[in-house]
């Protein structure tokens, strides 16, 4: 919010945006991998009932959480590269 009255520019919003599209494509895309990395074995071979249900219900469980920490990780990370020191490599203002 570098512009008078607290008002975003259309770059930082267009940077939000993409960011945002970054974050949900990126997290669908790691929970995909993740739900078939430990779904898969129990949808494309016989094993017994117990070890196919606890498989799916794992993936079930894992892929949302996966996806959530995803989004927030990657919107975090963003959010704090918006805060830039003025002079960077300084960290005390009088060095």
């Amino acid at each position: 919010m570098t512009t008078t009255g607290g008002r975003r520019t259309q770059a930082e919003r267009d940077a939000m945006t993409v960011e945002i599209g970054y974050a949900l494509v990126s997290a669908a895309f790691v929970a995909a991998v993740l739900f078939g990395a430990v779904a898969g074995p129990a949808l494309l071979f016989e094993l017994p009932g117990a070890v196919e249900t606890l498989l799916v219900r794992g993936a079930l469980v894992l892929v949302p959480v996966v996806f959530l920490v995803r989004v927030v990780t990657v919107l975090y990370r963003y959010r704090q590269g918006a805060v830039q020191p003025s002079q960077p490599g300084r960290t005390n203002p009088d060095s």
